[in-house]
Formats: structure tokens, sequence, C-alpha cells
């Protein structure tokens, strides 16, 4: 078990958020199969600031998640503090996550997620600013560094602590990698080394053998997952899912989805889900094409149960 301030978390494998992934539905599942720590998708801070409703409903847990977190990102140190009080005042989590790792552009030019990691001082402002405006625990997630001129993960993890945070996630990418090649472990290993606080390791687990592997390698308190549970939430367990368990699975995630969502956005979303878990089976092709035309729960229910009936054939 990993104790982050107060709150305990019950598994070292815990989920990381992905934008337009981690919503309630996704999370849910990966807790039923053992994901000991759950994270919203990345919200604005400037958003929430300004009271937009859509946000505010990203937020929201589902029934009795916990120990549940949500990440915020910004780069003005105020109004991350109020968004954070607000998020805190609503109730809804245990953990407020602050990312200083989002690489995408639209966030990162605007001198926010990663492109914090250039700018160690105002990091550390924003820290103490949110530890300082709520009395649950802050968390901080970051990368290796911006670029390979600029590693300085070891640096964040130094600041994150003294400014209040009580655990540190690093991805073990440059911003400039983005996601590809492969996952520093050894930065993780540094940065473990050089803070008090627990480490959350995080880049390139996709198998459950892989979290173990992480954990002895880097010394780290946990292992979080983010791509490697896409169409797989069986990882945080270590099963080996057979076709039944696939496709009920899938078909149980677009159920929540739609009841979530409404039918018309949640086959929508489901879609893509659909997809990450089907992926590698014979006869995967045709039935994505066929999910992706599908206007109805009740088509892509029959196109799933066909698939496991093994009605769907291709050549190999």
């Amino acid at each position: 078990m990993l104790k982050i301030g107060s709150v305990t978390i019950p598994s070292a494998a815990v989920l990381g958020p992905m934008a337009g992934v981690t919503d309630a539905s996704f999370r849910m599942i990966c807790r039923k199969y053992g994901c000991g720590f759950t994270c919203s998708e990345m919200v604005s801070a400037k958003a929430l600031y300004y009271n937009d409703k859509k946000t505010e409903q990203l937020i929201m847990p589902f029934d009795d998640e916990q120990p549940y977190a949500v990440q915020l990102f910004g780069s003005d140190p105020e109004i991350m503090a109020l968004a954070a009080k607000k998020i805190k005042d609503m109730n809804v989590c245990h953990i407020i996550d602050i990312n200083m790792g989002c690489p995408v552009p639209k966030v990162a030019n605007n001198g926010d997620g990663s492109a914090l990691m250039r700018n160690p001082e105002l990091a550390g402002k924003i820290i103490y600013s949110v530890c300082n405006a709520v009395d649950i625990p802050v968390t901080v997630k970051i990368r290796k560094g911006w670029d390979d001129d600029s590693v300085n993960a070891v640096e964040l993890a130094g600041v994150a602590e003294k400014n209040g945070a009580m655990a540190i996630t690093v991805h073990g990418r440059t911003r400039q990698q983005f996601y590809s090649g492969e996952a520093d472990w050894d930065i993780i290993r540094e940065v473990k080394k050089s803070v008090s606080i627990p480490v959350i390791g995080n880049g390139d687990i996709f198998q459950f053998e892989d979290i173990e592997k992480m954990m002895d390698f880097t010394g780290c308190d946990a292992v979080m997952i983010a791509r490697g549970a896409l169409g797989n939430p069986f990882i945080f367990s270590g099963i080996k899912p057979d076709l039944d368990t696939i496709i009920d699975t899938a078909l149980f995630h677009m159920k929540c989805i739609v009841r979530h969502k409404g039918e018309y956005i949640g086959i929508r979303e489901a879609r893509k889900h659909i997809s990450w878990y089907i992926k590698g089976l014979h006869g995967a092709a045709k039935a994505k094409n066929a999910v992706n035309s599908a206007e109805s729960a009740a088509e892509i229910y029959d196109i799933l149960e066909s698939l496991k009936k093994k009605q769907w054939r291709e050549e190999l």
C-alpha cells in the first residue's frame, strides 16, 4: 500500500489521466479490474475559474470512486489556487494533481503543461499556491524534461517537494519526444533517490509484468499506466482475458458510456474504445469498420456478438 498524505492507495498500479479517454466509465472499469487509484481527464483551471459547466461535469466521480484525483492544468498561480479550492469545496475528490507534463502544442504553447518545466520558479509558485489553497494532498506530474538538452526532472521534483507536493509522477520521456522512442526509467530512479515523497513511475507499461519490472528497476512507489490500459483494463489485475471476456467487457463499457452520456454521443465515444478492445482479434478489421458506421448501441452489440461467435472472418 502507498500513502499520499492521508490518502491510502490500495494497489501500486494506478491509472494515468488521458484527455478524451479517462471519463467515469473508463475509470470504473479499470477499478473493477484492480486499479488502485484513478484520475480525471486533465481540466483547465481557467475553465473552472469561469464556471464552465462542461468542465465541472468532467470532474464528477462515479459512485464511491475512491481514491480519486482531479488533474488541473494552467500557469497562473492565483487561478490554479482558486480552481483547486473550488474543486475541494465541491467535495468531488481526495487529491488534486497538477499537470506539468502534457506535451500537446495547444497546451504547451500556452505556457501550461510541460512548458512549466522550462520555468522552475513559476512551477514552484503554482505548486505552493495550490498546496496552500486546499487541505487535501496535492501531487505533480512531470516529464524527464523539455528536451535532451534540458533534462531537469530531478530539479523539478525538488521544487515540488519543497513547495508542498506530497507525491510526484515522472514520465520518462521529454516533451520533445511526445510518446515516441523508449521511456527512460533511469530518470525515474534518479528522481526517487532525490526526494523523500512518494514517486510514481510512468512510461512504457504495456503488460502486467512491466509493473514489477519498473518498480524493481527504479524503486518507485507505484506505477502509472496510461496507453497500456487502452482496451486493456485487465492489465491492472494481470489476468489473460479470453475472447468472451474481452467482448463482454467492451459491451459493458459501451453500455456505461451510453448510460452516462446518452446513445448518440455514447456510441460515438465508444467506437475508439471498442477498436482498442478488439485490436489483434481475428476478424477485428471488419468489425471495426462496421462499428465505426453503426448508429445504435444495438447494432454494435450485434457486431461484437458476431465477432465473439467467430462469424467474422478475414484473410490473415
